[in-house]
């Protein structure tokens, strides 16, 4: 890395614009810094190291960076640091401005913040100009730690070398040394591995302890299952030999838990042997006492059938008179069915006589049918006087539909002569009707022609009043899409050139190692181009290509439509011509009203001729119906006469055949009402006649079957029947007599039930409670072998979880030994790490051990070859060894502490230390040249000889193309340094002045 050139404006101390030019301080190899205290010597590498990484060294940096601003700028010049340098052949140049506190614009009161804002470019040497790479803040901080290999702590301590830092360094103890280079050697790796063993080691250990609680717990149930017969360890969770010693015990249970189930098996067989036998027993007493009882009962059913032995021969009586009663049951239901025959037709007899006159009543049978017969006949020569009778009646109809037809061709006869009288007035009018509304068919006609001319000239003079509007806007449609094209196509070229600029970046992306370049041909591609923020690639400059494409086509077609409004625009003003819309509207409205009035009275044509034509319809049918009437006249008078002789015949005619009656047909009526009592009444004494002889007939019968049965009277043997009911009944109790009787005398002959009634009485209730005692010694035996039985299968089941516990446990066990003893190794706290060093001090101790080794190289040539510096990895006291540091004292050949070193000395052990640090930190970087370093003051402790020697190998560093920055007050490097930057404090801010070889 070399710095070219410096630029700040109200940076720091500095109010205004100053620059520096390190190209031309570092020709001479040194130079030097220098100028009063406080005029901002150090603010010159606080620029560049703010201009690096937007920030600055220590405790100068604030929050938000408002404190960089100089206190003696103008309120309008904003902070600014440009810094031009060139890091892995690459020349860059990084414009920071930190957030800064202005006036509000436009002469409103106040103040606001901006933003702070970067900026990184490239120089092209081949097209010979600057580049954009980025404005992001992250983007560009990225890009330099990546070119420079380093973190901002990394950059103060190498490139801008504290002196005093490392002057406290060389005497500060194995911690601070520890912390200053886990910063610069970024080793919290390694801490993080301490870290991350020591969690798992944490993890497993707490693992490993939940296995053996889990173990324990099931210990726990495996003693309880023994019933506190099983010893557990004394032995807490995570101990070694607990899982060894729970397997043992278990085993021990489950033996003992075996033994007891063998046991508890003998004493079921034992009890199941003895309730059986009580069992039986006390199934021979219930036995025997079940046949003693049946015996007592039987004797008792005996005594029972001897008492009701006289009812039963009673109901054995009865039911022999009922069967022979049975056999008169016949002849009874003859005789009742007759009596009830007679009865009934002596009945309908007596009604029949009553509806009779009183000459009938003695009549018998034989008279009644003469009359009935005497009736009829009578009847029958009543139907001529019948048929003569409705034919008065229709004469009569025919003479009152006579008279109405009279009444109705008079009232015809005289509306039409009415209506006639008018005619002539009537068809005059219905004819000026006609002819008026012809008349306004005609001008409708021709209006007609005049209206849709009227219309099309308005319609054209409201369409073109329309377009005079549409074309204004069709013309601001053009011109804004015109606009909007350009606006297109000057995105679009711009977008074209950003990308023509940067194609380097986007060839330099499908480069690949070993491959061809596409421009150049070369399969080595040491530094390709990087696409900075804001690339604009083929995809962006398509689109933009697009969108000017779709504005150029809106453009074409908004001037097309332009171009088709004004065409439309002259076609209606050569339909409407130069006439306003109103007046046009008028004149059309005006032709529209009148065509309207024409066609509404030329409406009444048509309803006109067809009323003209109804009416001379209406009087040639009045002119008939009139003649008609005239023809009913004359004819219905001849009618009139014949109806009225044939009246008077027919009347005369009925009066002699209805005789006292009001008509023949009431008198027909009676008639019919006579013929059918007598029938009746004749029918009803034949029938009441017949039933007396079935009744006589029925009695003789039934004391002839009475006396063969048996009977005194036919009475009792009617008494002696039985319904079904009381016959089922009888039966059903001498069939019940009957089995009774036969099963008390099967039990009675019974041997095993005669031999139990002999022997003596039993005692069911002792049987059944040695029964129950021996049932109850059965359960509490099989509960027993129950009990022992769970208890051995909950043993083996928790035995064998946990066997697998305790083999899932041994991986995990395995595995927490080995995390422990790397844990407690890497954290310098086990005993095979016998210098109890950290893993992280480990590798800073070899670290320091190469500083020390690149710095002795310059500091035995700064002390003559007397001092020599090297690595200690010794313990201090109680504390962890690993980053002490010594100086061996050529001339007295003895180690000593670095603390002992004078002020001088420490100074330029320090500044070897600073060198050699820088060496290593290069190289741990990537080997990124460091080409210009600044070192700040501690040259006024040297005596003139050291201060040459130092000087020397400063001076030495330009071998390597490097040039130092001196920062010091000694007004003797003044005279030494030719090439100085000296930097001059004022009241209005401090200004820089440089001065060359």
């Amino acid at each position: 890395m070399r710095l070219h050139r410096l630029d700040l404006t109200a940076f720091g101390p500095f109010g205004g614009s100053q620059s520096v030019d390190f190209d031309e301080l570092s020709a001479a190899g040194l130079f030097l810094l220098h100028g009063p205290t406080g005029a901002g010597k150090t603010s010159v590498l606080d620029a560049v190291c703010y201009a690096l990484y937007g920030s600055v060294p220590g405790a100068r940096q604030s929050a938000q960076g408002l404190t960089l601003r100089s206190d003696h700028a103008a309120p309008g010049v904003r902070t600014e640091v440009t810094l031009e340098l060139t890091v892995a052949e690459r020349r860059l140049e990084v414009t920071r401005q930190p957030p800064w506190e202005r006036p509000k614009k436009r002469g409103r009161p106040g103040t606001t913040v901006e933003k702070a804002q970067s900026w990184l470019r490239e120089y092209d040497a081949v097209a010979g100009v600057w580049r954009d790479l980025s404005r992001s803040h992250q983007e560009i901080g990225e890009e330099i730690t990546q070119l420079l290999g380093m973190s901002r702590e990394q950059f103060c301590q190498v490139v801008l070398l504290p002196q005093g830092d490392f002057a406290r360094f060389l005497r500060a103890d194995a911690e601070a040394r520890g912390r200053l280079l886990g910063r610069l050697f970024d080793t919290q790796r390694f801490a993080e591995v301490e870290k991350r063993l020591a969690e798992r080691r944490r993890s497993a250990e707490a693992r490993v302890r939940e296995g053996d609680t889990a173990l324990l717990a099931d210990a726990h149930r495996m003693q309880q299952a023994a019933g506190d017969a099983m010893e557990l360890p004394e032995l807490a969770p995570g101990e070694p030999g607990l899982a060894e010693a729970v397997l043992t015990a278990a085993a021990v249970a489950r033996g003992t838990a075996r033994e007891q189930l063998t046991i508890a098996e003998c004493g079921r067989l034992a009890a199941e042997s003895a309730q059986a036998a009580a069992e039986r027993a006390l199934a021979d007493v219930r036995e025997l006492g079940r046949l003693q009882r049946r015996f007592a009962e039987a004797r008792e059913r005996a005594r029972l059938l001897e008492e009701r032995a006289g009812a039963h021969r009673e109901t054995q009586a009865r039911m022999e008179r009922a069967r022979k009663a049975e056999a008169v049951a016949p002849a009874l239901e003859l005789r009742e069915a007759a009596d009830a025959e007679h009865r009934r037709t002596a009945a309908a007899e007596a009604r029949a006589r009553g509806l009779l006159p009183a000459e009938y009543a003695d009549a018998g049978a034989a008279g009644l049918a003469t009359a009935a017969r005497r009736a009829a006949e009578e009847l029958g020569g009543l139907e001529s006087a019948r048929r003569g009778e409705r034919r008065l009646a229709g004469l009569l109809a025919e003479r009152t539909d006579l008279d109405r037809q009279e009444r109705a061709d008079e009232d015809v006869l005289a509306e039409t002569e009415g209506w006639l009288a008018d005619w002539e007035t009537a068809r005059a009018a219905l004819q000026e009707r006609v002819e008026s509304a012809q008349e306004a068919a005609t001008r409708a006609e021709q209006l007609a022609g005049q209206r849709e001319p009227a219309r099309r000239r308005l319609t054209a003079a409201r369409l073109r009043d329309q377009l005079d509007r549409d074309s204004d806007d069709a013309q601001r449609q053009a011109l804004a899409a015109g606009e909007r094209a350009l606006a297109a196509r000057d995105h679009w070229l711009d977008l074209k050139e950003q990308r023509l600029n940067g194609i380097a970046a986007e060839l330099a992306a499908t480069l690949r190692d070993g491959e061809p370049c596409a421009v150049c041909g070369g399969t080595d591609h040491p530094a390709p181009a990087r696409k900075v923020a804001g690339h604009v690639d083929r995809e962006a400059e398509e689109r933009a290509l697009a969108a000017y494409q779709r504005a150029e086509q809106d453009r074409e077609e908004a001037e097309r439509d332009l171009g088709r409004v004004r065409e439309n625009l002259a076609a209606a003003r050569a339909e409407a011509g130069a006439a306003p819309t109103d007046r046009l509207a008028a004149e059309a409205e005006e032709v529209e009203s009148a065509y309207g009035l024409a066609r509404r009275e030329a409406s009444a044509l048509h309803p006109a001729r067809e009323e003209l034509r109804r009416a001379e319809q209406e009087h040639e049918r009045r002119t008939t119906a009139q003649r008609e009437a005239a023809v009913r006249a004359a004819s219905r008078v001849g009618h009139r006469e014949r109806l009225e002789r044939e009246r008077a015949a027919l009347e005369e005619e009925l009066a002699e055949a209805r005789g006292s009656a009001r008509s023949v047909s009431a008198r027909a009526e009676q008639l019919e009402r006579q013929a059918a009592r007598l029938t009746d009444a004749a029918e009803a004494a034949r029938a009441a006649e017949e039933s007396a002889s079935r009744l006589k007939a029925a009695d003789g019968r039934l004391d002839e079957a009475a006396f063969r049965a048996g009977f005194d009277t036919p009475q009792a043997a009617a008494d002696a029947l039985l319904d079904e009911a009381a016959h089922r009944e009888l039966q059903h109790r001498l069939d019940a007599w009957q089995s009774e009787e036969a099963a008390v005398r099967a039990v009675l002959a019974e041997p095993d039930t005669v031999a139990a009634a002999q022997r003596p009485a039993v005692d069911l209730a002792a049987a059944e409670q040695e029964a129950g005692r021996a049932a109850e010694r059965l359960r509490r035996a099989a509960s027993a072998q129950d009990e022992a039985a769970r208890r051995c299968a909950e043993l083996d089941r928790l035995s064998a979880r946990a066997a697998d516990a305790v083999r899932r446990l041994a991986p995990l066990r395995e595995e927490y030994d080995r995390v422990a003893r790397m844990a407690g190794l890497t954290a310098g706290t086990s005993a095979d790490n016998e210098r109890k060093m950290r893993l992280e001090a480990y590798v800073l101790a070899a670290r320091l051990e190469q500083v020390a080794a690149a710095a002795t190289v310059r500091l035995q040539r700064m002390s003559s070859g007397r001092y020599t510096l090297v690595h200690s990895d010794d313990r201090a006291g109680r504390g962890r060894s690993g980053l002490g540091l010594h100086v061996v004292d050529a001339w007295t050949g003895r180690e000593r502490d670095t603390a002992t070193l004078s002020g001088g000395e420490t100074f330029f052990a320090s500044l070897a230390l600073a060198l050699g640090l820088a060496d290593v930190v290069t190289d741990e970087a990537g080997g990124v040249r460091l080409d210009t370093l600044f070192i700040d003051e501690g040259f006024g402790s040297l005596d003139d000889q050291t201060l040459d020697e130092v000087l020397d190998v400063l001076d030495s560093l330009r071998e390597r193309d490097r040039s130092v920055g001196i920062v010091s007050h000694v007004a003797d490097l003044r005279r030494r340094i030719h090439a100085q930057l000296e930097i001059v404090k004022g009241r209005s801010g401090s200004v820089v002045r440089q001065r060359g070889q």
